[in-house]
């Protein structure tokens, strides 16, 4: 899906509702992240009070990290690539294993200015939740956008995907 291209303000009012909201329900949220660099995490930090929500985070950049480190199947790489539905699920998977988090949010994508293939096209990125319930993940695309735009935009996407989860 395209989404419109969000702000670094936009991303940490985002991330003050999504610490308040995990707070007040008692739970707890973990990172796997590529082409973000940590910037949830980040994001979350800059939160007063995130000590008490945010478990960890990896930023799992090659393979041989989201491989060796977080603990995903070098076959879903093989098979879908590291930029796929399967590789945000499996690092999200594994993050929530890894950290014992009730939540965990996973990006992996291209977020330029090179990269991308004709179907993943620079600007996309997939997006992983694992929740107490399963996992998940969704495919933006952001057009016409800077590295940083790309990045934030993700990372807002991310935080904006927790939140749904969270309501009932």
């Amino acid at each position: 899906m395209n989404q419109p291209i969000k702000t670094a303000q936009a991303l940490h009012v985002l991330a003050k509702r999504a610490v308040k909201k995990l707070a007040s329900h008692g739970c707890t949220v973990s990172t796997a992240e590529s082409c973000t660099g940590g910037l949830i995490a980040k994001a979350i930090t800059d939160v007063p009070g995130s000590s008490a929500v945010l478990c960890g985070g990896f930023v799992t950049y090659t393979n041989e990290i989201k491989i060796g480190v977080l603990g995903v199947d070098p076959d879903v790489i093989a098979r879908h690539t590291e930029v796929s539905f399967a590789c945000a699920e499996a690092m999200a998977r594994c993050a929530r294993e890894k950290t014992g988090s009730a939540f965990a949010l996973s990006t992996t994508g291209y977020a330029g200015p090179s990269g991308g293939t004709d179907a993943d096209p620079v600007g996309t990125v997939y997006i992983g939740i694992a929740t107490p319930n399963g996992v998940r993940s969704e495919r933006i695309c952001v057009a016409d956008a800077t590295r940083t735009q790309v990045r934030i935009t993700a990372a807002y996407c991310a935080l904006q995907m927790l939140m749904d989860e969270m309501n009932p």
